[in-house]
């Protein structure tokens, strides 16, 4: 199927209505380049895949990496917080999070969601990804039914791409992104569709708002629906922010020029740089596990357990409250054993708002070098 692209002169006011519907021809997205590519982002997804396995908890990576992706997926939108206030925010009872944490929590609330329903699932729905939407946006304003949606420069204010506005094409192009997702019997490497379905996704554009956080989501979710990842553990956000003018470009590139190939590899390399620097990163989280268990284990014997220490790496903020729950201890025990291994210097109190945390120094510092 030869795919027609929107040429450089039109009118990037005139609404898209004749977005292409996928696949792409495959002289368009198997050439070389691309399948050189794809062997080596597939070794790396493979490795990470494989290796999050010598953690003792995969729980320890998954939340440090869905506050990463959720704090850079936000970024990109221009919606700033940061991790400290978000493991703050996660941790107090805290009446006073400020307007942009609480939006970043969204995204983690969403990609949560999309996680457990896909877990029962193993589809990826276009109600799925409606309900994930309707969660990051806390409204239920759903697919664009109003004309009046348009991509513009932000330096300039200049329209750059106006995506379909009319309803029956919008429903048409999603009905057939949710098929080309979920299809898996077309041949093309999972990882080149994951690319592809992006693009379209960007390109429909369903929604009023939180189109781009939503099409992050989905791009990790289809990654486990097929099995490249169990966990929502690669953090391509940050790769993005890194490279937000070739994303933005690229996209545009495949719009109005057919231009396939740059725009896969940006997302077949984002995918291995990613993979690799989330592996050494698991690398470093387990051999600080290992010296704070070591360190626990000569210093303050009494205390020791290796399910504190996981706790105490699930969490880089803790308090006595995670203690009781997950030790059945008492609350005096559960300060007591905070206080030791604050005397020790693993772990560090502050005070937010009217609750004392704990915060795990080394590893807080290991989670935000990445």
């Amino acid at each position: 199927m030869t795919i027609k692209g929107r040429g450089a002169k039109d009118n990037y006011e005139i609404p898209f209505n004749d977005l292409p519907k996928l696949p792409p021809a495959k002289e368009f997205i198997e050439s070389v380049s691309i399948l050189k590519q794809l062997v080596k982002s597939s070794v790396a997804l493979a490795e990470l895949k494989g290796i999050i396995n010598i953690l003792p908890n995969p729980e320890i990576l998954l939340n440090a990496v869905i506050l990463k992706e959720a704090t850079a997926s936000s970024e990109i939108e221009n919606v700033i917080t940061t991790q400290d206030k978000l493991y703050q925010a996660l941790s107090a009872k805290a009446d006073q999070i400020d307007t942009s944490t609480k939006e970043v929590l969204r995204y983690r609330e969403a990609m949560l969601f999309g996680f457990r329903t896909i877990q029962k699932k193993n589809i990826l729905t276009i109600n799925t990804i409606i309900e994930i939407q309707q969660i990051l946006e806390d409204n239920n304003a759903g697919i664009r039914k109003l004309p009046g949606t348009a991509l513009r420069n932000s330096a300039t204010g200049k329209v750059i791409y106006t995506p379909p506005d009319k309803t029956d094409v919008i429903n048409s192009l999603l009905s057939d992104l949710e098929k080309f997702i979920n299809l898996n019997e077309d041949e093309i490497p999972h990882l080149i569709k994951m690319a592809i379905q992006h693009y379209q996704f960007e390109s429909i554009h369903p929604f009023y708002d939180g189109n781009g956080r939503t099409g992050r989501i989905i791009n990790i979710l289809y990654l486990i629906v097929f099995g490249l990842l169990e966990q929502p553990i690669l953090f391509l956000s940050g790769y993005i922010i890194e490279n937000k003018s070739e994303y933005y470009r690229l996209l545009q590139e495949v719009r109005t020029n057919n231009k396939w190939e740059d725009w896969i590899l940006y997302i077949l390399k984002g995918v291995e740089i990613t993979a690799k620097a989330t592996i050494n990163q698991v690398a470093e989280i387990n051999m600080l596990f290992e010296q704070t268990k070591e360190k626990t284990k000569n210093e303050i014997p009494k205390i020791y357990s290796k399910e504190l220490i996981e706790l105490l790496f699930e969490h880089p903020y803790s308090k006595s409250e995670y203690l009781e729950n997950r030790l059945s201890i008492s609350r005096i025990t559960a300060a007591k054993y905070l206080k030791a291994l604050e005397n020790i210097g693993i772990l560090q109190s502050k005070k937010v708002w009217k609750e004392t945390l704990y915060i795990n120094k080394a590893l807080f510092e290991l989670l935000r070098k990445y």
